[in-house]
């Protein structure tokens, strides 16, 4: 069970549970979450051929809580149209994933950098679509500015942190591919947002980390 911390207790805690980005294997070997975890006859047919990308799980430290920072993607965009994510994307050339997150959030919903704390990495976690993305977690100060673009991010909302740490929001639901094979996915529907796929399994990731480290 996640302790009931406050501030910086709870900030020492979060960051205490995290891969230290001091140990980062830009190979992708580390041990991954995937798309594939609620799909277990569901392959990705060349594993080498992952694309690195990272996202920003940016963790606002309001006085009376944490909240998550995520996005609407634009209408406009070409693949995961109007979804729910975190601010991110694909890796440059010798990139870190850090530098990817901050880079990305900063073009996406212009979040200054010098407003996050990085605490930590968790495990990859490979999607569907073929990227191997690497969930950055930093705190945010509640003084950062959020302003989208509107090529990229539709909307830019705060989700309340304890609201998606608790499994009894955690669904898993499932959709019919056209091709007709059942697809399982988890998702957290918080209010008139549809938090699903990648960006619920991430942050059921999260969860993960959290409560088997609280278990400990």
């Amino acid at each position: 069970m996640i302790p009931d911390l406050k501030g910086q207790n709870l900030r020492a805690w979060i960051g205490d549970r995290l891969d230290p980005i001091a140990d980062y294997d830009p190979s992708l070997a580390n041990p991954i979450k995937s798309d594939f975890d609620l799909n277990p006859g569901l392959t990705f047919d060349n594993p080498h051929a992952l694309r690195p990308a990272a996202v920003l799980v940016g963790l606002i430290e309001h006085d009376d809580g944490l909240t998550v920072l995520l996005t609407r993607r634009a209408d406009t965009l070409r693949s995961h149209t109007g979804q729910i994510a975190f601010p991110g994307g694909r890796c440059d050339p010798g990139e870190t994933p850090w530098g990817t997150a901050l880079r990305e959030a900063q073009e996406e919903v212009a979040l200054d950098p010098s407003f996050v704390t990085v605490a930590g990495l968790l495990h990859g976690y490979q999607t569907v679509t073929g990227f191997h993305v690497t969930p950055v977690v930093g705190f945010i100060d509640p003084k950062a500015t959020f302003v989208p673009s509107p090529e990229e991010v539709a909307d830019v909302f705060e989700t309340p942190f304890a609201f998606l740490m608790d499994p009894a929001n955690h669904q898993r639901q499932h959709r019919e591919t056209p091709s007709g094979e059942r697809r399982n996915f988890y998702a957290m529907p918080w209010n008139d947002r549809f938090i699903w796929g990648a960006t619920a399994g991430m942050l059921r990731s999260l969860y993960e980390r959290l409560h088997d480290s609280a278990g400990e």
